[in-house]
């Protein structure tokens, strides 16, 4: 160890000087991918830290190169709450598709023009990493868009993310910034590690994405840092005192300024047609570029546009994805085999001759219903056409009936369920057969596994095998039972133990008390998805409520359609359903949200549909969302006739405009304000011309 304090020092500035060295490296490699130094000089400069550090610890510092192949793994991935929603992407699949979107988007802003960014979509791994003072604090997953997984110690592994930010510009250092984008490998790097997973006799990885997905999420960050992972930043998430960004080009500029590779090739389109032809420029060069791309995302460039355009459900209607056409591969049907579903429904499913579709291996593939059985004329032995919708869901294209033999079998449904044997029924002009037994096994068991699902109940550790042995052994014969589940019991089961049934326990125990739209989604109300959960939820407060409402009532909130209404309804009249719920009660399920007081939401806002537009100076947008609906307003994205007050901010643009021109009342912030804190709406107080 060097002695005296200019030893020290000189120390230090050696140990700064190899960092930003290293750094610089990192960058002219992953970034510019030109790079200044060989390996063994890379390797040079890496061994003289790690050997000065390992001498002086005291010199370690979370932000050194050395430091990225992690810490000790970890038992598991804590939750992590995004502070804004990543959201998905809707998709596209034609150039009609896309000629529809662009309308939809005028018809939203009448008159403006649009520019349009187009980006390569690259098939990884979508993650968030949170800067705070310029360091790395956090790393997190997607998730289900609202609540990610940590990973921040096999993400600080990755070499081409900036352990520090540090501009090229000279631009100052963000208090806060939230990074979002994609982790995926290269095509070279993937071969090289299935290679490597194969010699040492490893079960090697099916693509790209799911190489990168396996790799990030693995418990021990060394197993991390030994795979080819790569990271790429699309967009900027929460930021906090950020120099001011316009468009989605500035931001991938910005992004690239602080140390991130940007997606390659990017490019403003002023027109449609440029956006097409952007979008079959990509799916020409899609098998000839380093990575695995599965489409193009188009964005509207200017960010006060998309602030206007707003979402719909988890979709930004300011972005959407070309998807390129699905890829098809041919095989043969072995057998047909019949799945019954929560609701009663018979689903037929063809069992097929395993085939590589896109990098993963299809077995399955599925039919819809018995009609279109028919209209494909489909038949047991058949060599079919098979591609994966979309890239994801398989299903029979075409029967290539040139190809048969004579010896295929026609397949029809079965006039009894499969499981349990009750009678099936197919409606007059309906196109699904259902059990007609409602304590079917089979329908109890998705039924269970939709209640205890991520987005409704979230019960870890009752997973779709351990649900099931479950309703086998006749430990849960409906959803109530859950909530007396014997746990001695489930304790001394095989491939249990104490343990297991203890950690269940306290996940069971703490689904008791989730908001109550968490509920009604769990409850697999027909047509009920999460959003529509959300607005039952914000618009009677409680299970009681919504079961003594009306169809009429239900059908009345903006949102809910006609369709839905009637099976919300239904469902709440059928007895066996109130008996689920009368169990749920007694075992103290909270069946109503905590701000309310059983009933509707009382006070000035109480079914009202708003809309906010414009930049708020005391509340985020989402906290001022959260605010509305909790006071009982329907918070929508867009100005229609059935608005009943528009909220406006600073700058406030095309939706105050629209309000004008519907006579829609238009409101400041402070007068949203004191109609939260219990004030009346006003009929002209804050009141914008």
């Amino acid at each position: 160890m060097l002695e005296g304090a200019s030893g020290t020092m000189s120390l230090e500035r050696r140990v700064d000087a190899l960092r930003k060295t290293i750094e610089q490296l990192n960058y002219d490699y992953y970034i510019l991918d030109q790079p200044t130094a060989t390996d063994a000089e890379y390797d040079a400069l890496m061994q003289e830290l790690r050997q000065i550090e390992a001498e002086h610890p005291e010199l370690v510092s979370p932000e050194s190169p050395t430091q990225r192949v992690g810490a000790t793994p970890s038992a598991r991935f804590a939750s992590v709450r995004h502070p804004l929603p990543m959201l998905s992407l809707s998709n596209i699949y034609s150039r009609e598709d896309l000629d529809a979107w662009a309308a939809r988007l005028q018809r939203i802003l009448p008159g403006a023009t649009f520019a349009y960014v187009t980006e390569p979509k690259i098939d990884g791994l979508a993650v968030a990493l949170t800067y705070v003072d310029g360091v790395l604090q956090q790393g997190a997953t997607r998730g289900d868009g609202v609540v990610g997984e940590d990973i921040t110690a096999n993400i600080r592994t990755i070499r081409n993310i900036p352990l520090r930010l540090s501009s090229r510009n000279g631009a100052p250092t963000p208090r806060l910034l939230e990074v979002r984008g994609e982790v995926f490998m290269r095509r070279a790097d993937f071969e090289k590690l299935n290679l490597r997973i194969e010699e040492n006799g490893g079960r090697p990885f099916m693509n790209p994405r799911n190489g990168a997905a396996g790799s990030l999420r693995q418990l021990d960050p060394a197993i991390t840092a030994s795979r080819p992972l790569r990271f790429l930043g699309y967009g900027i998430g929460m930021a906090e005192e950020l120099a001011p960004i316009a468009t989605h080009l500035d931001a991938l500029q910005t992004l690239h300024d602080f140390g991130f590779e940007t997606p390659p090739d990017a490019r403003l389109n002023a027109t449609i047609d440029d956006v097409w032809a952007e979008c079959e420029r990509w799916l020409e060069r899609r098998n000839s570029i380093p990575f695995e791309i599965d489409g193009v995302v188009i964005k509207v460039n200017d960010l006060r546009q998309q602030e206007e355009l707003g979402i719909v459900s988890r979709d930004p209607r300011w972005a959407t994805a070309y998807k390129f056409p699905a890829i098809q591969q041919t095989t043969r049907i072995n057998d047909i085999v019949v799945n019954v579903g929560r609701t009663g429904a018979l689903t037929p499913l063809a069992l097929l001759e395993p085939v590589n579709i896109g990098g993963v291996l299809v077995s399955r593939a599925t039919l819809h219903n018995e009609g279109e059985i028919r209209r494909k004329d489909i038949r047991i032995g058949d060599v079919v056409v098979v591609q994966r919708a979309g890239d994801v869901i398989p299903q029979v294209v075409q029967v290539m009936t040139e190809r048969r033999t004579g010896n295929e079998r026609e397949f029809v449904m079965p006039e009894f369920c499969p499981v349990c044997n009750a009678p099936t029924h197919r409606g007059e002009g309906e196109a699904v057969r259902y059990c007609t037994n409602s304590a079917c096994p089979a329908q109890l068991k998705r039924h269970v596994q939709h209640f205890v699902a991520r987005g409704a109940m979230d019960i870890e550790g009752l997973g779709e095998k351990l649900a099931d042995r479950f309703v086998d052994l006749g430990m849960i014969r409906d959803l109530g039972d859950i909530y007396r589940l014997d746990w001695e019991q489930i304790a001394a089961l095989e491939g249990l133990g104490e343990q297991s049934a203890s950690n269940l326990k306290a996940s069971v125990e703490a689904s008791r008390n989730l908001p109550l739209q968490r509920l009604i989604f769990g409850l697999g109300i027909p047509f009920v998805g999460e959003r529509s959960a959300r607005l039952l939820a914000d618009r009677f407060h409680s299970l009681d409520s919504l079961i003594a409402a009306d169809v009429a009532t239900i059908d009345s909130i903006p949102g809910i359609g006609p369709v839905q209404a009637q099976g919300v309804y239904d469902f709440f009249q059928t007895p066996e359903n109130l008996a689920v719920i009368a169990k749920l009660r007694e075992a103290g399920v909270r069946l109503a949200d905590e701000d309310g007081d059983g009933g509707p939401a009382k006070g000035a806002l109480a079914g009202k549909t708003v809309v906010l537009t414009g930049r708020l100076s005391t509340l985020t947008r989402q906290q001022a969302e959260e605010r509305l609906r909790r006071a009982g307003a329907t918070v929508t994205g867009s100005v229609s006739k059935k608005t009943s007050v528009v909220f406006a901010g600073e700058d406030a643009g095309s939706k105050a405009d629209r309000a004008r021109e519907l006579g829609v009342p238009i409101l400041d912030e402070q007068a949203m304000l004191e109609i939260l804190e219990g004030a009346p709406l006003p009929l002209g107080k804050g009141q914008t011309s």
